[in-house]
């Protein structure tokens, strides 16, 4: 049986994809929202950002089946990195928080995303590569999915963008996996 563990979260702020351990996250649940207190890293003298969040997706799976014909038992995460998130004090205010809170779940619906791109497939003899391929093509979506909740909300600055975002991501949420 092969078995494998993928760890790999996106710095929001445009910084490249790093690996981190499990153990340092908070993976996504529906009845926790993201408090300030989770932001534990030291922010950057700069203020032109008010705050980051670090969060991305994780995975294991083992195979089982015949060689060319596998199928995965799968595991799937979004987590938020506290040591790797951070924020500014004096210029951060709820609406930021749940600008934040809403990149953490997108993360969450890319986990689902993935958790279905690999729950309807049969695997061949090169699975990792073939997982990997998912993987890969889930955090590019995600990237630019990010980018643009980024872009369209000005950063949480139009208010009536945030809220129209807000409405879709907890709807998207609502509608599972």
């Amino acid at each position: 049986m092969d078995v494998v563990k993928v760890f790999l979260f996106l710095f929001l702020a445009g910084l490249p994809a790093l690996q981190a351990q499990e153990d340092d996250g908070i993976p996504w649940d529906s009845g926790r929202r993201l408090s300030w207190s989770d932001f534990q890293a030291n922010p950057p003298e700069s203020q032109r950002v008010a705050a980051t969040t670090a969060s991305g997706i994780s995975y294991t799976y083992s195979t089982r089946g015949t060689p060319g014909n596998y199928q995965l038992d799968y595991q799937v995460l979004a987590y938020f990195y506290p040591e790797r998130s951070w924020y500014h004090p004096e210029i951060c205010y709820s609406v930021i928080l749940s600008h934040e809170q809403l990149h953490f779940d997108i993360s969450e619906l890319f986990a689902r995303k993935m958790r279905q791109a690999l729950g309807r497939r049969t695997f061949s003899r090169n699975v990792r590569a073939e997982v990997r391929q998912i993987f890969a093509e889930i955090n590019r979506e995600l990237s630019e999915f990010q980018d643009r909740y980024d872009r369209e909300t000005d950063f949480s600055r139009n208010r009536g963008q945030q809220a129209t975002w807000n409405r879709r991501i907890a709807k998207m949420l609502e509608g599972g996996e």
